[in-house]
């Protein structure tokens, strides 16, 4: 028996292995800690008017609603954006923007440029709210129920095929 523990081994790696290349999981993306949960609180400026403040209770409106953090320094950003008009526009999806650790001068430059998805932008100059909420890079974008909880989180840009397979299947889920 002993004799054969090796190839026995060899071959759990192989179907490990093999089990891994097959599945549909980017072994890039980190796994949301906040999904199923009620959304990080979060209190920040607006990112149009620094006297507005934009907080996780805008989150509660009985609806769902998008969550995307974004930047202007961003190219992914910047290949998701005209989907992200395209919810906002025809299919009137509500969308909340925040701007992650961006000068907002570019933020709003970057919003002037390609047309302005969000209902509202926050700053989230320090990164701050981008850290309770897991973000791992942007863009990401969350679905919120109208309770407020996160259903979905997107990992990277939100684009063709992604919108039909992932992003609007849980939208749907999450009325």
């Amino acid at each position: 028996m002993q004799r054969f523990l090796p190839l026995v081994v060899v071959l759990a790696l192989v179907v490990l292995f093999l089990a891994m290349m097959l599945s549909d999981r980017n072994p890039k993306e980190i796994k949301s800690v906040i999904v199923g949960r009620e959304a990080p609180a979060f209190s920040l400026p607006g990112l149009k008017d620094a006297t507005a403040t934009i907080t996780d209770a805008d989150l509660k409106s009985g609806q769902p609603i998008l969550v995307n953090f974004f930047a202007s320094w961003c190219v992914p950003c910047r290949a998701e954006h005209e989907h992200l008009m395209e919810l906002a526009r025809e299919r009137h999806i509500p969308i909340i923007g925040i701007a992650y650790k961006d000068d907002p001068e570019k933020a709003r430059a970057f919003l002037e440029e390609l047309g302005d998805p969000y209902m509202v932008t926050a700053n989230d100059a320090d990164g701050r709210t981008g850290i309770d909420w897991g973000v791992s890079g942007v863009p990401e974008t969350f679905v919120i129920d109208g309770k407020g909880i996160v259903r979905y989180r997107h990992w990277g840009p939100v684009v063709d095929g992604n919108i039909e397979a992932k992003v609007m299947p849980a939208i749907e889920g999450a009325r």
